[in-house]
């Protein structure tokens, strides 16, 4: 998008733009490079050493159930907004991002990737990228409340914090639906025309009659396979911790993964993870273990979407 005011465009300062990535990368390479030097390389060494065949497979299995889910969000979603996107098209397209998230610096790539091309493919560039954003966002969401009932439930570090952090979120939400109640009908400035799409996005692609159901479903089905990767990955590292503790552990390392921060998915996760583990009365060590299981048994069950990246360049070969 260029500048209107005669600026530098991102796409002219690719050195700015670059410089920019590696900043933000910054927070997740610092992460790892702090728990390196509190830990050392043993905890990251010693997750990884104790993956099997049968987690592997695991991972494999429930990538699936995870990816496809993604899938479907992303065309009801999609559908709503007035850019069709069949299944299948969908299904490979998010098994082709989730193995450039898992590979790439930013841990956002992919779904960049696949939210600029569906938007050329569908002839509407802008309606691709706000499906993708939103698709993202009500998983996101879903997650949030997955994370705030079973915080409430479940014996956690942050659990004192919850009440005050549910207040904070409901009050923002309110302001949100405020906003939009309270939106002119008419005008032409940019922030008013930017929330009068959102609003019509979010009526269209999240809260239609057609998707709200199907969005919210998928959405659940994720969260559960993300928390059983999780769950997996922890009991391959060796944690023999009850089910009750684990679970709000992995949850709040799930939430740090959203930032986006990360090195190839590691960096927030494992940082989380440590200090969880360890507030929780279990070694931070195990944390960090654990993490770098998840990530690992990630990027097994992201695999499939290589295929698909190799499938299209014998497809379509380079241009010399």
């Amino acid at each position: 998008m260029g500048d209107e005011a005669g600026g530098v465009t991102p796409e002219a300062n690719p050195t700015g733009r670059s410089r920019w990535g590696w900043l933000r990368l910054a927070p997740g390479l610092a992460v790892l490079a702090g728990l390196v030097y509190w830990l050392g390389t043993g905890p990251f060494l010693a997750g990884l050493r104790l993956i099997d065949a049968p987690a592997l497979l695991a991972a494999l299995a429930i990538g699936v159930l995870t990816t496809v889910c993604a899938a479907w969000r992303w065309s009801l979603v999609a559908g709503g907004l007035g850019v069709r996107l069949p299944l299948r098209r969908a299904v490979a397209h998010c098994y082709r991002a989730v193995f450039l998230n898992a590979t790439l610096p930013g841990g956002i790539l992919g779904d960049v990737h696949r939210a600029v091309r569906h938007g050329r493919e569908a002839g509407d560039i802008g309606r691709g990228i706000r499906a993708v954003v939103w698709e993202r966002m009500a998983g996101q969401v879903v997650l949030v409340a997955v994370a705030l009932v079973l915080l409430f439930a479940f014996p956690s570090p942050v659990r004192p914090y919850l009440p005050a952090a549910a207040t904070v979120a409901l009050a923002v939400l309110a302001g949100v639906l405020l906003a939009a109640r309270l939106l002119p009908d008419s005008g032409a400035s940019r922030f008013t025309r930017a929330l009068r799409t959102a609003v019509s996005d979010v009526r269209a692609g999240l809260l239609g009659r057609r998707t709200w159901a199907g969005v919210l479903f998928a959405s659940a089905l994720a969260v559960a396979g993300h928390l059983a990767t999780f769950l997996v990955a922890a009991r391959t590292a060796g944690s023999t911790a009850p089910l009750s503790l684990l679970l709000p552990l992995t949850l709040l390392a799930l939430l740090a993964m959203g930032v986006p921060a990360n090195f190839a998915g590691f960096g927030p996760r494992e940082g989380v993870a440590a200090w969880a583990f360890a507030a929780a009365g279990l070694t931070a060590a195990e944390g960090v273990a654990t993490a770098t299981v998840y990530g690992a048994l990630v990027l097994v069950a992201s695999l499939p979407g290589a295929a698909v990246l190799l499938a299209r360049r014998v497809r379509v070969p380079a241009t010399v």
